[in-house]
């Protein structure tokens, strides 16, 4: 190996690090803005912190993407209201879009490939989000709202709603489902032309 390519493959190494660190970054600001919506209860908010981190697990590979998610997570440990549950939650959650996203994108980078790969790691976001809402987040949340009053805030949109699971299932699942489609809709709009910075394709291409 050439001492030019050793060094453009040093160079190239630490540009991917520089990006995940700013991908993280960004995923943390977008973390904090987060909104609530109208259609449901007041303490789920909307944010789009998985973008970054979907944008790093396609440019940079999928354990970029995970670093992206642990990052922005450990950041916002000290504002907790949950102990570091919800932190946790929303780890494991990001961890099951962005992962089989870029495993898949990473075998089939075409266009078409993109949008299986995102879509999956949509999918399985709002899938695993059932179970650990279940049986983390929430059980978490009812050491400061009892279970009934949590429940009450879902029958206020739906008075049909009986119970924590029909709950989830009604409202939490396809909001995250919505929620991972938003990123994967963004992502679209601006990946193509983001990818050679995040890629760090000027330095691949010197001479």
């Amino acid at each position: 190996m050439s001492t030019i390519t050793a060094r453009r493959k040093i160079h190239l190494r630490i540009w991917r690090i520089a990006m995940t660190a700013l991908l993280s970054a960004l995923a943390t600001v977008l973390m904090m803005l987060s909104f609530s919506v109208p259609f449901m209860p007041s303490f789920i908010k909307l944010d789009f912190s998985e973008l970054p981190a979907l944008l790093a697990s396609f440019s940079l590979g999928p354990i970029s993407g995970v670093a992206v998610c642990l990052i922005k997570n450990l950041i916002n440990l000290p504002l907790t209201t949950t102990g570091g549950v919800g932190e946790l939650a929303n780890f494991l959650m990001g961890v099951t879009f962005v992962l089989p996203a870029g495993l898949i994108y990473r075998y089939r980078k075409t266009r078409l490939g993109a949008l299986i790969a995102s879509g999956s790691g949509a999918l399985a976001m709002a899938l695993c989000s059932l179970p650990l809402n279940y049986f983390v987040s929430y059980p978490a949340y009812t050491k400061f709202l009892p279970i009934d009053a949590i429940v009450g805030m879902y029958q206020a949109l739906l008075p049909s709603m009986d119970g924590l699971l029909m709950c989830l299932v009604t409202f939490n699942m396809p909001f995250t489902l919505l929620k991972g489609l938003l990123d994967v809709l963004l992502c679209f709009l601006i990946y193509k032309p983001l990818s050679p910075l995040l890629q760090g394709k000027f330095i691949q291409n010197r001479g």
